[in-house]
């Protein structure tokens, strides 16, 4: 492509030449001036036209080499990224947890073994909810002070005129920064108004007090407080209310999930329980209350299956990234990219060698065919192949087969992980390729930046010697007028020869 670029430079160069050099002869015959910019532009690119097209066409060859590389480069850390979790071992560690019930979902993550148990849940860890006593909606409670805990936390609410009916003391404990994680709300019924508060976490040790200080004018202030005892036995939270003729009442109870597993007795606070089965999170509702379920945790073949399955199509997508980027069509103007690098042919061998290798030693070594990988039919397509059918067999029946394959010490996605890290890295082949065409096209830029300078002094050179060429051939045509005027020439006797008759 560079070679049929530089000879249409030469031949434009060659046409205005002699476009140029005809502007000569016919100033030089009187037949007309020259065109002087037709003729240096034409002259000044006939030396310059060769090296314009050479730097140039440098310049391409360059610039589509980076991007080769680039398109190479984001191929393979596309393979890289997408092999991850084979090359750590984290996808062969992962298992998959289902209970035979309602209510009870479950999920293994690190440190997860596989087993079946059984689950008995006697109860669902739930929050405390109090409601006050009915008051009037706008009327002015006193002032004073409530302090309210939950969990061994606390905050101090100040009530005086501005906020001592009920909704100015939900608004001041929902705004206070201080707030243990109590949500305050009216609830409006037949009888009144009521100070509903709920406590945001569930568990036993998560009740609400309320006690009330300094007050100074009471119209029900004292009646908000309340204390709330956790119960010790797996039941529910107590309240005991500081005004028994307007007593709290309690509508939600503070206590911990109660279950059993494998006939182990075990509570949780939370019904996202992570404590029980070591690596294992069971998620409890309501609906598993006074259930019992069998939990079963095993393998996750299915998201095994598509981890190696990914890896699969994004080596492919590596290898025919690298046959584009080699292609060669007889005949073409053009060829990939990297055609015959040496770079590229250096990963390619890699990468190959890898994924057709095995892993250990001797007769124990195993390679991907045995798992149902292999290579394409055609082997200079160099593209693998998955045998769903077999895959997952291997992963069902074969699982030690499939865990050396891809171990974290030396397995085939983390040596491939480790040599594209190489090729890529700061310093890698790659980078160095990179970085010696940027270099390349510095220096192109340079000589570009030289050429145009050369070109301008050329231009005002030859402008100025054909200036005057030009105007010396105009003299030299007038006085050759002159003279034939005055002593006749081939077609014309002229003046003092007609005297001298």
């Amino acid at each position: 492509m560079s070679t049929i670029s530089t000879s249409s430079s030469t031949a434009s160069a060659n046409a205005a030449l002699q476009s140029a050099a005809q502007s000569i002869i016919s100033g030089s015959t009187g037949n007309s001036s020259m065109d002087v910019s037709t003729l240096v532009t034409a002259l000044v690119n006939a030396k310059i036209a060769g090296q314009t097209a050479a730097l140039t066409a440098k310049q391409t060859t360059d610039n589509t080499t980076l991007s080769a590389y680039g398109a190479l480069s984001s191929a393979l850390s596309a393979l890289q990224s997408g092999i991850a979790s084979l090359a750590n071992g984290t996808t062969l560690s992962t298992f998959s947890a289902t209970a035979t019930g309602t209510g009870l979902t479950a999920t293994a993550g690190v440190g997860a073994v596989a087993g079946t148990y059984s689950v008995n849940v006697t109860q669902i860890a739930s929050s405390q909810a109090l409601s006050s006593a009915a008051f009037g909606a706008t009327t002015q409670l006193g002032t004073g002070t409530l302090s309210i805990s939950l969990g061994g936390k606390s905050m101090d609410i100040n009530v005086d005129s501005s906020n001592n009916t009920l909704s100015g003391i939900a608004a001041a404990i929902n705004a206070n920064s201080s707030n243990p994680g109590v949500t305050a709300t009216i609830v409006t019924g037949t009888d009144g108004a009521h100070l509903v508060l709920r406590a945001a976490n569930t568990g036993a040790a998560n009740v609400i007090n309320v006690s009330t200080s300094n007050i100074t004018t009471d119209n029900g202030l004292s009646s908000l407080g309340v204390t709330s005892t956790a119960s010790t036995t797996g039941g529910t939270s107590t309240i005991v209310s500081a005004n028994s003729s307007q007593a709290w009442t309690q509508s939600g109870y503070a206590q911990d999930a109660e279950f059993t597993v494998g006939g182990i007795a075990a509570s949780s606070s939370s019904n996202s329980v992570t404590t029980a089965i070591a690596g294992v999170t069971m998620n409890l509702t309501t609906a598993a209350a006074g259930t019992t379920q069998t939990l079963t945790i095993a393998q996750d073949t299915t998201a095994q299956n598509t981890a190696i399955t990914n890896f699969v199509s994004l080596y492919n997508t590596v290898v025919t990234t690298m046959s584009t980027l080699t292609s060669y069509t007889a005949g073409a103007s053009s060829q990939g990219a990297l055609l015959g690098d040496s770079t590229l042919q250096t990963i390619k061998n890699t990468l190959a060698t890898i994924v057709g290798g095995s892993v250990g030693s001797g007769s124990a070594g195993a390679t991907l065919a045995a798992i149902g990988i292999t290579l394409k039919d055609d082997p200079a397509d160099g593209t693998l192949v998955v045998n769903n059918s077999a895959l997952n067999t291997a992963l069902t029946s074969s699982p030690a087969t499939v865990a050396s394959l891809f171990n974290s010490t030396n397995g085939i996605a983390q040596q491939l992980n480790s040599s594209i890290t190489t090729f890529t890295q700061k310093g890698g082949i790659i980078d160095t390729r990179n970085t010696a065409l940027n270099a390349d096209l510095a220096s192109i830029t340079k000589q570009q930046s030289s050429l145009a300078d050369y070109t301008t002094q050329l231009t005002n050179q030859y402008q100025a010697q054909f200036t005057a060429l030009n105007t010396l051939m105009a003299t030299m045509n007038n006085n050759s007028q002159y003279l034939t005027a005055l002593f006749g020439g081939t077609n014309s006797a002229g003046a003092l020869a007609s005297n001298k008759g």
